[in-house]
């Protein structure tokens, strides 16, 4: 009898903790490796921790941010795009960032030693007017190159047709981020320039309906206390995160191995969002809509929920 009894109030309990979870509805573009602070919240428990019952969702960006103006998701993690419409005047605001920097790599063939080097050259990215093109030219003006002057930039499409164009002689360089520098080096191609090292730039993090800050603020500071648990579990347990990444990835353990080599140094520990690398999105964001006004920090991010869950934890302000 006891023993039934307990059985039923265990289940009891169970069920009630499980409706008493908040759902949240998170979008994501892909299963990369710029995304892992969500599979990592999930499967060691960090969310359900937090009292919170989170469904991924994969979809595209522009899809994403008007879900999330609508009410139909309630998170999205792309934080460039966010910025584009923030600036616009949407009503969505980052609150959190899960990668201050970008793993984003050049590589070359085994002749160019240099970034230097590509003075002149055909560097292939995957389409025009698009993120890594953005990358490519703030890389390129960090070694004194200007992409519309020194270089021609050739939309080659995927990682695989852009490793192609190189081996095949019509382009001598292209960027991407792990696996790519993996596959590259399996061709005899070298990196000579690592985004990561040269200046910091958030690519994934949270993005909010402005709203939502002041109604569920207590919401929002659960994720982000899920968040920093799964950025520091990303880099004290390897072995675990690489099991979830090849689960959530479908991919084999070099690979796996080969992206989180790559990836690591892009994630924060306390989620901060850095100023200098808030600016360049913004500062992209408004040459990409042709916008010359000002725009300030606070139109486009609100840390102050942020703020209070690292002074809760004792991360000191940086």
């Amino acid at each position: 009898m006891v023993k039934n009894l307990l059985v039923l109030l265990f289940f009891f309990v169970w069920h009630t903790s499980t409706d008493a979870a908040d759902k949240i509805r998170v979008g994501y573009p892909d299963a990369s490796g710029t995304f892992l602070s969500l599979p990592l919240g999930q499967k060691p428990g960090f969310f359900h921790k937090e009292g919170i019952q989170v469904e991924l969702i994969r979809i595209r960006s522009t899809v994403a941010l008007t879900a999330l103006i609508s009410g139909e998701l309630d998170y999205h993690s792309v934080l460039g795009p966010a910025v584009a419409a923030a600036i616009r005047g949407a009503p969505v605001k980052i609150v959190a960032c899960y990668t201050p920097r970008i793993a984003t790599t050049i590589i070359a063939l085994p002749e160019f030693k240099t970034v230097q080097d590509l003075r002149g050259k055909t560097i292939g990215i995957n389409s025009l007017g698009g993120g890594l093109e953005g990358q490519m030219r703030m890389m390129l003006k960090q070694f004194g190159l200007d992409a519309e002057k020194d270089v021609r930039l050739l939309a080659a499409g995927g990682m695989e047709s852009r490793l192609t164009a190189m081996k095949q002689g019509f382009t001598v360089a292209t960027l991407g981020s792990p696996p790519i520098e993996f596959f590259a080096k399996k061709l005899g191609f070298v990196v000579i320039a690592r985004a990561e090292q040269l200046f910091s730039y958030p690519s994934s993090g949270l993005i909010v309906h402005a709203k939502r800050i002041k109604e569920r603020p207590d919401e929002i500071r659960r994720m982000i206390k899920a968040g920093i648990e799964a950025n520091r579990y990303l880099v004290q347990h390897r072995e675990e995160t690489l099991r979830i990444m090849m689960e959530w990835m479908k991919i084999d353990r070099e690979i796996a191995v080969a992206t989180y080599d790559g990836v690591l140094k892009s994630y924060g520990d306390d989620l901060s969002l850095p100023e200098d690398g808030l600016r360049r999105l913004i500062d992209e964001a408004k040459k990409n809509v042709n916008i010359t006004r000002e725009i300030s920090i606070d139109q486009v991010a609100d840390l102050s929920i942020l703020k209070e869950v690292q002074t809760e934890l004792g991360i000191k302000e940086r």
